[in-house]
């Protein structure tokens, strides 16, 4: 297949619309299910490559949960405990495979924003990660390959039109990118920048302590950073992104997004939270967006007379913002990257707030003295890597 036309661009009004090979030859991609569209395959190009080095660099299966050109969440496939079973909504008690381990992860980063995610697996995508994804709001899967058993779970889903991409995990693209902005064209070599732990070498703080998980969770963040829409910052704890903030213009705000995401992640195993008497029918989504209100400021609004019914077997008490604070303040050894300096030291003060115990960033701010010194005054370590990551 040399070109795929599509139905319309990034919106209904933008046609013609098509994926092709500048330099001619056939696409690296074979949709086996479904009709993918433009921003579908934004998403699963870039997704696919996050999930490709990751496994590169780590060793392990790694997944990636993606929307609108940024990942909501990435992981690699280490297994899951009880609670992380239990947030994810995996039935049964059975063990996982690996692969099916790193996108549920992936996905559990932040259920909300993967709401109809697309999905990426740096391996050949099986039997348990179809069944998961079956049950989930999602729009597509790239992936190496496709056990008979996944493509015949996954061609049941949507009607039978789920998007099913297999990929050439032995594609390499052209060393020079082209992009069009206003009828101008833009050309760059490809970031082919390789992320590993021989970047973590430089430790900046007083505390050199860098644990091996430490290492792996500084890999996960700044792979993931690698394919965010900058600016972006992002934390991560047992090989797992728990918060994205992308695309701000603030490195703070940045900052602020990502650590509220992990909170979040955190507060959903609290253990109230965990035992939230959900009417048996609530599907999946409808609980995640109730955990998601339940946990905010508009908690009234989901415990209100007349709309608790709704959800509920009983009213829920609400978790108060002292309760709140004292179970995030139980977090601990996150890791927290950024694809560019902190020009300041009130990222490191906020990350803190959210259990970061170790940072990567490039370093190169005029105020790095500064940052150092907070990072310092809490007992971090922190690591220079000396690389901008910024990703349009």
């Amino acid at each position: 297949m040399t070109e795929l036309e599509l139905k319309y661009g990034c919106n209904p009004n933008q046609k013609p619309s098509r994926i092709f090979m500048r330099e001619g030859g056939e696409l690296p991609i074979a949709v086996l299910n479904g009709k993918p569209g433009y921003i579908n395959f934004l998403d699963a190009l870039n997704a696919w490559q996050l999930a490709k080095e990751l496994k590169a660099a780590t060793g392990l299966p790694a997944a990636a949960s993606f929307k609108h050109v940024s990942p909501a969440g990435a992981a690699v496939g280490l297994p899951l405990g009880e609670t992380e079973r239990k947030i994810c909504f995996v039935e049964g008690t059975e063990p996982l495979s690996p692969v099916a381990c790193a996108y549920i992860r992936a996905r559990g980063a932040d259920r909300l924003c993967s709401y109809g995610d697309w999905a990426a697996l740096s391996d050949v995508c099986d039997g348990d990660t179809a069944r998961y994804l079956k049950a989930e709001v999602s729009d597509g899967i790239i992936a190496p390959g496709y056990t008979d058993e996944a493509l015949e779970i996954l061609k049941t889903k949507k009607k039978g039109n789920y998007n099913i991409v297999q990929i050439d995990p032995d594609y390499i693209p052209a060393p020079q990118e082209y992009k069009d902005v206003f009828g101008v064209t833009f050309q760059q070599g490809r970031n082919e920048y390789k992320i590993d732990e021989t970047l973590l070498t430089n430790i900046v703080t007083k505390n050199r302590a860098l644990p091996d998980q430490a290492k792996i969770d500084m890999t996960v963040a700044l792979i993931t950073l690698k394919y965010t829409q900058s600016n972006s910052v992002c934390y991560v704890k047992g090989g797992q992104a728990i918060g994205v903030g992308a695309g701000q213009q603030s490195r703070i705000h940045c900052t602020r997004l990502a650590g509220n995401k992990a909170d979040n992640w955190w507060l959903r195993q609290h253990p109230q939270v965990l035992e939230l008497p959900f009417l048996e029918h609530i599907r999946r989504p409808d609980r995640d967006n109730a955990i998601d209100v339940y946990l905010s400021e508009e908690w009234e609004d989901l415990l209100a007379e007349g709309a608790w019914q709704r959800v509920f077997t009983e009213r829920p008490r609400p978790l108060t913002a002292e309760e709140k604070k004292a179970w995030i303040a139980r977090l601990a050894g996150v890791t927290c990257g950024s694809d560019a300096f902190f020009p300041f030291g009130d990222n490191v003060e906020r990350a803190r707030k959210s259990g970061v115990q170790y940072i990567v960033q490039p370093g190169g701010s005029i105020r790095d003295d500064h940052v150092i010194e907070t990072a310092d005054k809490y007992g971090m370590t922190m690591c220079f890597t000396g690389m901008r990551l910024f990703h349009h």
